[in-house]
């Protein structure tokens, strides 16, 4: 089984990793097209492309200035994100065992990356993968990113034996792996609160159920997807009259 989970925007540059073990993102080369793409822009051109504020655009023009290939001072993956996903994983708190479990089964999606295992070393950066960024590519990134992602996924899969994808990422980034051209078939959990009398997703607890799925998934070292039916963290239960074979919905009724 592989989870994909999606990235954060925001970053933690502050905190220690709680591990010494590091690797290195499998596509650097194609980030650093990307990255020279990215510094064409001027920061209020930038801001217009993301739809960023004047201060986040100056700080991310100078994110792109100084990004290089070397990793000596960069820093983990999951160890750098630091949004509602990451929340619910909680990667400081699992044990190497654990770890070493994400680092074998999660995958991170992302704009300038492509696709990370959760201990690559990454630099300061802000790109998500719905820009629309022209590159020789094609008209956004997911021109840019074509079949790679979808094609490392494979590799990752044949590798540790995964029969299963389970898909934790949000629309956004999952829209970059082409799921016809997957060698395992995809399970996309998804998670409902009960509000105003009927069940909803919302976003926030949504995103965070994510991770925590993930952070559950390690803890139980689970290899068959078919274990993720007894996930009950925060309340949360399989409801199995309004899931499919390929959408597993989780139900709370009060957050």
């Amino acid at each position: 089984m592989l989870i994909v989970l999606s990235p954060a925007k925001s970053l933690d540059l502050d905190t220690p990793p709680t591990t010494d073990i590091a690797t290195r993102p499998a596509f650097l080369d194609h980030s650093a097209q990307l990255i020279e793409r990215m510094r064409e822009f001027a920061p209020h051109e930038l801001a217009d492309l993301m739809d960023l504020s004047d201060a986040l655009a100056t700080l991310n023009v100078g994110r792109y200035a100084s990004w290089t290939m070397d990793t000596t001072h960069a820093r983990q993956a999951v160890m750098t994100f630091n949004g509602d996903v990451y929340d619910g994983l909680d990667a400081r708190t699992l044990s190497a065992p654990q770890l070493d479990y994400a680092q074998g089964r999660v995958r991170i999606l992302s704009g300038l990356y492509g696709l990370l295992r959760p201990l690559d070393l990454i630099h300061p950066h802000r790109l998500e993968m719905g820009t629309r960024l022209t590159t020789p590519r094609g008209k956004d990134l997911y021109a840019f990113w074509g079949d790679l992602i979808t094609r490392e996924l494979n590799g990752a899969a044949r590798e540790g034996g995964a029969r299963w994808l389970v898909n934790c990422a949000s629309e956004e980034y999952f829209k970059s792996v082409r799921p016809a051209q997957l060698d395992v078939p995809v399970i996309t959990p998804v998670f409902e609160e009960f509000k105003n009398g009927k069940y909803k997703i919302i976003s926030f607890y949504a995103k965070r159920a994510r991770g925590m799925l993930a952070r559950y998934a390690a803890v139980n070292n689970i290899l068959d997807p078919e274990e993720l039916k007894r996930f009950d963290v925060d309340g949360y239960a399989f409801a199995p009259d309004a899931s499919n074979d390929s959408r597993w919905v989780f139900r709370r009724n009060a957050a």
